[in-house]
């Protein structure tokens, strides 16, 4: 099955996807990320219950989170027309997660299924396509085994909670879940440059995450294609999009990353407060 370019009825441009980050995957990244050759590009966890305005119009894929399932349907149907997919968080480590029992803390089996029962039977009408992301804990084949009843593909981050975001992922067990489902398998944790096309010969597709903060163009590097983006590029889709100042700062000190006197760069970033200062900043270096 590896190798798929599809999921469900969705057939993605490019195999390699912007991963899932909260805080971070406002439209204006999402669309630099699309532009320069991404798949798919995710929103950060988005809860269902949130009477919040969401910015869709990129039609990305969907993540939400739930400790309940409740509101999963409603929010789904509402939402069919503007997401490309729609995605379970089954994987998110944070402190707040495991208060709120939801992410890599939700081990309830029977309310995960009914909340893949409840996306399945909203996504339908639609035709979108309806997946899961998960970590490595101790149901995790429980959780695969719903994956493959209920799901058009399932993404494995084969770390455990405890680390976080660091740390080796745990290939072998990556290598486990792909070979117990039928369903394509997206990998995600530590790709890069060094390993993304390697990482596609095992599975259907692969996520691309903080690699990718400030470095949207990666995604043209591993399609052997050039692309210049930069912080100006992102500057303007913000301000398009009335995003806050506070969301434009953290991405521009992710684009500082790698220019001359980084750490002094991105200190300075942090304490400005208006859009200008942080153009004259980057400009400088």
């Amino acid at each position: 099955m590896q190798g798929t370019r599809k999921i469900g009825p969705l057939r993605p441009a490019s195999r390699f996807f912007l991963a899932p980050m909260a805080g971070y995957n406002d439209i204006a990244f999402r669309t630099l990320c699309i532009k320069a050759g991404a798949g798919l590009a995710y929103t950060g966890m988005i809860n269902p219950l949130s009477r919040a305005r969401f910015a869709l119009g990129d039609r990305p894929a969907v993540q939400l989170f739930t400790e309940s399932g409740r509101g999963v349907g409603a929010f789904m149907k509402k939402h069919a027309s503007e997401a490309a997919l729609f995605d379970l968080n089954l994987g998110c480590a944070a402190p707040v997660a495991r208060k709120k029992r939801f992410g890599s803390y939700l081990d309830d089996l029977d309310v995960i299924e009914k909340t893949l029962k409840a996306m399945r039977d909203a996504a339908a009408t639609a035709g979108k396509p309806v997946t899961l992301k998960m970590r490595k804990t101790a149901k995790a084949m429980e959780i695969v085994a719903l994956a493959e009843k209920h799901c058009d593909a399932v993404c494995i981050h084969p770390r455990t909670r405890s680390q976080g975001y660091g740390g080796e992922p745990d290939m072998a067990f990556a290598l486990s879940v792909r070979d117990a489902v039928s369903i394509p398998v997206i990998y995600s944790g530590n790709v890069g440059i060094a390993n993304g096309l390697q990482l596609l010969k095992d599975f259907d597709f692969v996520m691309i995450g903080r690699n990718a903060l400030g470095n949207p163009g990666i995604f043209a590097a591993l399609a052997g294609k050039r692309c210049s983006i930069g912080f100006d590029d992102y500057l303007k889709l913000a301000q398009r999009h009335g995003l806050p100042f506070n969301q434009i700062r953290l991405h521009a000190m992710h684009f500082a990353r790698g220019m001359t006197g980084a750490s002094r760069l991105r200190l300075a970033l942090s304490k400005t407060r208006n859009e200008e200062r942080i153009r004259t900043l980057l400009e400088g270096h």
